[in-house]
């Protein structure tokens, strides 16, 4: 009986001197509208298990879907510190619809996988509204303005490589370049490039970039989220109000 007890103790102590292993937990399905930005709830844990700098790859998003936090590294494909977890959500601008498979991994920082969760997102429109709640349209509510049509496979797939090299040329610190490709795929419809074009050019959203030299221009960054806006890019908005107050 004493060996069996002391056996018994010896395996716990051991079990419990095991490494931790690190784990993500998230929704099993995210249901969301278009141009609508949701939270996209992601833990991961236990603490003691987290490699220091590893960070979450989300890839599978909806191309043209964005992120609050982190940076985008391919269509589809975004990179957010675990820092801004508790904040994250997830902007779908108009004209996204259906399910999208999402997988969600913590990477360490030589890029070994950690741990890997998966999640479906549902974008879908929103259900009629019965007749007698759409009444207050007909008394002289504004309704609002109609989504822009959705671009085609082609030219989607297009406007979403401008993007990434957009994007590639942004993290280079080549500003200039950068607007070039992103105002190609503005030409297209591209909402998402219209916001990272007026980044920019947005004093806030510059300063984030750490380019030294080059100055903001409000007017400008004002143009291309009113442009955004146009094309459905849910996020706009809230910017081109904060602009108004300079």
């Amino acid at each position: 009986m004493a060996l069996a007890a002391a056996a018994g103790g010896l395996a716990a102590r051991a079990e419990a001197q095991q490494p931790q292993r690190p784990s993500i937990a998230v929704a099993s399905v995210l249901r969301a509208e278009p141009a609508t930005r949701v939270p996209l709830p992601i833990q991961v844990g236990p603490a003691g298990a987290l490699a220091k700098n590893s960070f979450i790859r989300i890839r599978g998003l909806p191309p043209a879907a964005a992120l609050s936090e982190g940076y985008a590294i391919a269509a589809g494909t975004w990179a957010v510190p675990l820092v801004a977890l508790p904040s994250l959500t997830i902007i779908l601008p108009a004209g996204v619809e259906g399910e999208s498979t999402v997988a969600i991994s913590l990477v360490s920082v030589e890029g070994d996988l950690l741990a890997e969760a998966k999640m479906v997102i549902d974008v879908s429109r929103p259900s009629p509204a019965p007749l007698g709640q759409a009444l207050p349209a007909l008394r002289g509510i504004p309704p609002q303005a109609a989504a822009p049509p959705p671009l085609s496979a082609a030219d989607r797939e297009r406007a979403l490589a401008l993007h990434a090299k957009g994007v590639e040329q942004l993290e280079r610190g080549n500003i200039f370049a950068a607007r070039k490709f992103f105002e190609r795929a503005v030409d297209i419809g591209l909402a998402q490039s219209a916001v990272a074009l007026a980044s920019t050019y947005d004093p806030d959203e510059l300063a984030k970039l750490k380019v030294i030299g080059l100055q903001p221009d409000v007017a400008a960054a004002r143009k291309w989220y009113e442009k955004a806006r146009e094309l459905g890019a849910v996020e706009a908005a809230e910017r081109l109000a904060r602009l108004g107050v300079r």
